[in-house]
């Protein structure tokens, strides 16, 4: 019997510096826009809280996709933080199935919701008069909970496969957080079972969304083509646009990551792909939502009006 060792000592993250003369620069940067993540998404959540205009199916959901891209932030940077000023690497084996089962929580919740707010911008154009029975509060409260219970549901399943598989070999994990699939090459057992238990897992919590996505906006693009009136076409594009540039960062980047063949993975470009939906993605959520919305914005404004006046 295999004595799993990396139980007691934990593993050891390589991470993304390769100790050489241009990592504070590359460390300073990635901080920098974890600061711009934590408070970009805080901003958007308190702004959509405070602001009855923003009280809104749409609005409830991007709250929700916040809050994710938050938690999801300050599930790797801190660790990768703390790593890199300390100059140790090691992270205990129960801390390495903590972070799993946040990560792929997160993620799946994510991709769910995105999917799904894709259903609510097509209720929103194709039934607009219908649209506040159609997305009532019961409705979307339902829409966050099932993707937040999925994702979650998700996540305790690879965290539990992933922890009770026997590590007895080297005990550095190529990236820069404990993700599935790079743990699995320090397993000592077949990961043949496993592989294909996370393959199915990342084809329903990745293709499903994606389905009701293409399904939702090929709808939308038909409703748009019969309007009659340029600016009310030109008017649901937009409304459409900030979901789109969301659905098209976080979905590009995670089937890159988890529906590509393993032959074809590199753990530099694993990596780099990872530090995209890990933590520039959850930076640029709330850009792109604040920048091209005039209700963010003029939330926004209200609260600097309030300051001044106060002070």
């Amino acid at each position: 019997m295999w004595l799993n060792q990396s139980s007691i000592d934990g593993f050891i993250l390589l991470g993304i510096f390769s100790h050489s003369p241009a990592d504070p620069v590359l460390f300073s940067v990635v901080m920098v826009v974890f600061t711009v993540a934590l408070c970009g998404n805080v901003l958007l959540i308190f702004l959509i809280c405070i602001d009855p205009q923003l009280h809104t199916p749409m609005y409830f959901f991007l709250s929700q996709l916040s809050l994710m891209d938050l938690m999801l932030v300050c599930n790797t940077v801190p660790k990768m933080a703390v790593n890199f000023l300390s100059g140790r690497k090691s992270i205990s084996f129960v801390g390495c199935g903590i972070q799993i089962g946040f990560f792929v929580s997160l993620v799946g919740s994510e991709g769910l919701l995105l999917g799904l707010m894709a259903y609510d911008r097509y209720v929103a154009i194709s039934h607009s008069l219908h649209y506040p029975i159609l997305m009532s509060k019961r409705v979307c409260l339902q829409i966050a909970a099932s993707s937040w219970a999925f994702g979650i549901l998700d996540g305790m399943i690879q965290m539990v496969a992933a922890t009770s598989l026997c590590y007895c070999g080297s005990r550095n994990v190529d990236h820069f957080f404990c993700e599935v699939p790079a743990l699995l090459k320090l397993a000592c057992a077949d990961t043949s079972l496993f592989d294909t238990l996370l393959f199915a897992c990342c084809v329903f919590m990745l293709l499903l969304p994606f389905s009701i996505i293409m399904a939702s906006y090929a709808r939308i693009l038909g409703a748009v083509l019969h309007m009659h009136s340029a600016q009310a076409s030109k008017k649901a594009l937009a409304t459409c646009s900030s979901h789109l540039t969301a659905v098209s960062l976080f979905y590009g980047a995670a089937m890159f990551i988890y529906l590509r063949p393993s032959r074809y993975r590199a753990p530099s470009h694993d990596k780099v792909v990872s530090i995209f939906y890990t933590v520039l993605t959850p930076m640029l959520n709330p850009l792109i939502y604040s920048l091209r919305n005039q209700e963010v914005m003029g939330a926004l404004r209200k609260v600097l009006d309030h300051f001044r006046i106060g002070i």
